[in-house]
């Protein structure tokens, strides 16, 4: 996923290789790395499940995509989250459709045709 943040952008950080994966499953957008949003405000710990059994606390909510213009919102970010997770049925509740090729994967806005994120296809993933 290529985001407006300059660290988040492959051609500014070469050893950026953060990978989003499209879960089918999960029904929020989570993340725990806050170089990952375009806008982060703080909120006030929301309890949260990982697969160990483990606790995690909400830290804040965001937006993370392209630009503030094509972006995704109320992405979570998820104290001590080692995944990056994008909902699959949230993406398309936002009209927006996933497009899985060979080599890429793209979420694009159905009414505009605008593309909110993109990647490299890398097993189910957005790189």
């Amino acid at each position: 996923m290529r985001g407006n943040n300059p660290a988040n952008n492959p051609e500014n950080n070469p050893g950026n290789s953060q990978l989003w994966y499209i879960d089918s499953g999960y029904s929020r957008y989570t993340t725990g790395e806050n170089s990952n949003f375009l806008l982060l405000v703080a909120s006030n710990g929301r309890s949260v499940a990982f697969e160990n059994s483990k606790p995690g606390t909400t830290v804040g909510i965001g937006r993370i995509g392209e630009s503030l213009s094509h972006s995704i919102d109320n992405v979570y970010l998820v104290d001590g989250l080692q995944k990056n997770l994008l909902s699959v049925s949230q993406l398309c509740d936002k009209d927006n459709s996933v497009v899985f090729s060979s080599k890429q994967c793209l979420v694009v806005n159905i009414s505009t045709g605008d593309v909110v994120l993109r990647g490299s296809n890398t097993k189910m993933c957005i790189k």
